[in-house]
């Protein structure tokens, strides 16, 4: 296993809803730079922030983060 974080669904969601990473950082309460570190798979966020993105986005933590059993 990589030590790089999964593959997620953050930037997808977020376009979809119509945000930018700013104001999905702003409903996260974090940096836009913690955005572009999650949506690009370089950091993974804490349970407490994964679940502020998917409120924001109107989905699932299990949407946004999904297992992947091959890894």
């Amino acid at each position: 296993m990589s030590d790089k974080p999964r593959e997620n669904r953050v930037r997808e969601h977020r376009k979809a809803a119509g945000i930018t990473q700013a104001e999905l950082a702003r409903a996260g309460g974090v940096s836009r730079q913690s955005i572009v570190s999650v949506e690009g798979g370089d950091y993974a966020p804490s349970v407490y922030l994964a679940l502020r993105l998917a409120a924001a986005l109107g989905t699932t933590v299990e949407v946004l983060f999904p297992l992947n059993e091959e890894g």
